[in-house]
């Protein structure tokens, strides 16, 4: 069966990001992070989730943060910038980014919003991220992901 290419592949392609691609079954919805990177055989520290906030100021935005571990809001609006920051509500993420949830990738969003990798993804030769559809990631370089995203970097996750 020929490989489907999601939008970020394409992406991806264009900017000559060199990247691994990974399916995994999915049924009808959404699995949890853990789950997938169990299913592409992948430690769940190098894979990550795509998270979508909105600051005291209402500007929106991307937090990248390993699957197995949680988002602080307080140290997630001090990257930002911001007095606070709150999840947005999940029927808000299509509209805003033009992915849905479950497959809502950093790269290729309808807007470029401010975005931010947990600085845990430094010392990784690779990580995982949505390639923009339920059952499809990719696989590249942390600074690769940086600099298509014009990511910044700062621990974003609850101590554990």
């Amino acid at each position: 069966m020929a490989e489907q290419k999601t939008n970020v592949m394409r992406f991806l392609d264009q900017k000559k990001v060199s990247y691994i691609p990974h399916a995994y079954p999915h049924g009808d919805g959404a699995v949890d992070g853990v789950t997938v990177a169990g299913l592409i055989g992948k430690a769940p520290e190098s894979v990550f989730k795509t998270l979508v906030a909105r600051g005291a100021s209402k500007n929106i935005y991307v937090f990248v943060i390993p699957v197995c571990a949680e988002l602080d809001l307080k140290r997630a609006a001090k990257a930002a910038g911001e007095k606070s920051v709150e999840m947005v509500h999940v029927n808000e993420i299509n509209a805003l980014t033009g992915y849905i949830r479950g497959g809502c990738s950093p790269i290729g969003m309808k807007k470029q919003y401010k975005t931010f990798l947990d600085s845990s993804c430094g010392g990784q030769e690779s990580i995982i991220v949505s390639a923009g559809r339920i059952g499809a990631q990719v696989e590249l370089a942390p600074d690769d992901l940086i600099r298509l995203t014009r990511a910044g970097t700062a621990a974003l996750t609850k101590e554990q």
